[in-house]
């Protein structure tokens, strides 16, 4: 599973298409998104990882870069969000930050072999 992660509108479908040979309609055939969503809420974050892990690419807003949020409700679903990624992260092969249309490698299980 490759994970692709990034600010809003930073082109991360149009990279995942890009990565598997795919039109955007094609996209939700190989990948989930909004995953910061599934999150919030979520009792049991271990098997949601392993359930979106599944999937060839799963994509990711990064949210918790600003000001802590007032609301309790707020602040454990950013929480979960962020534990979420990391328990996808350790099941990736592959990590990318797209940063302003740019892929970043965080972590490559092959270049590592």
């Amino acid at each position: 599973m490759v994970l692709i992660l990034g600010p809003l509108y930073s082109g991360k479908k149009e990279y995942a298409c890009a990565l598997l040979g795919c039109t955007r309609p094609e996209l939700a055939r190989y990948a989930v998104w909004d995953a910061q969503t599934l999150a919030a809420g979520c009792t049991d974050l271990p098997s949601l990882a392993e359930e979106l892990a599944r999937h060839a690419v799963v994509i990711a807003t990064e949210t918790g870069g600003g000001i802590v949020p007032v609301e309790r409700e707020a602040r454990e679903a950013r929480e979960a969000e962020g534990r979420l990624l990391c328990l996808l992260a350790a099941r990736a092969e592959r990590v990318i930050r797209v940063f302003y249309g740019l892929p970043v490698v965080l972590k490559d299980a092959e270049a590592q072999s």
